[in-house]
């Protein structure tokens, strides 16, 4: 009987086990929009993570314009830090894709937010600033800002 009894109790104790730790749910980001989605997540525990693109261009135009007043480089910057340079005669027919060979693309950890504002300028090779202003980045979004005269 205590044998029984024993191996009665053993089979409630595990099946209580495993009915209470299959009641869990998989906690983790449940937006397919961020960058560390869990499709597996049955609970939003608030980590998700986003990140926002942008790409600079401009066009033919502009590059004589820039030609016209001896501006031979560009060095790109995002809220004071330089995140890229290129020969001011390089030029676009339309806007390149983020990344895309010979670009300025800027990418950013946006943090738990979907879009962030950052300021931006850029500066010739004597460090004159010839653009500036602000940049909207959105999640899972490559934005292109043309630049022009």
């Amino acid at each position: 009987m205590k044998k029984t009894s024993f191996i009665l109790m053993a089979l409630v104790i595990s099946a209580f086990a495993i009915m209470s730790s299959s009641c869990a749910k998989e906690k983790g980001c449940m937006d397919p929009e961020s960058i560390n989605y869990n499709p597996d997540a049955e609970e939003d525990d608030g980590s998700c993570e986003y990140e926002g693109r942008v790409v600079f261009w401009y066009n033919e135009a502009t590059a004589a314009f820039l030609s016209l007043g001896d501006v031979t480089a560009l060095t790109y910057y995002v809220d004071g830090t330089v995140v890229g340079s290129s020969a001011a005669s390089v030029v676009w027919t339309g806007a390149p894709d983020c990344g895309q060979d010979g670009s300025v693309t800027v990418t950013k950890n946006l943090g738990n937010v979907k879009s962030k504002a950052y300021t931006y300028s850029v500066k010739d090779q004597d460090g004159n600033e010839l653009w500036s202003g602000t940049l909207n980045f959105k999640a899972n979004t490559c934005v292109a800002v043309q630049l022009s005269i």
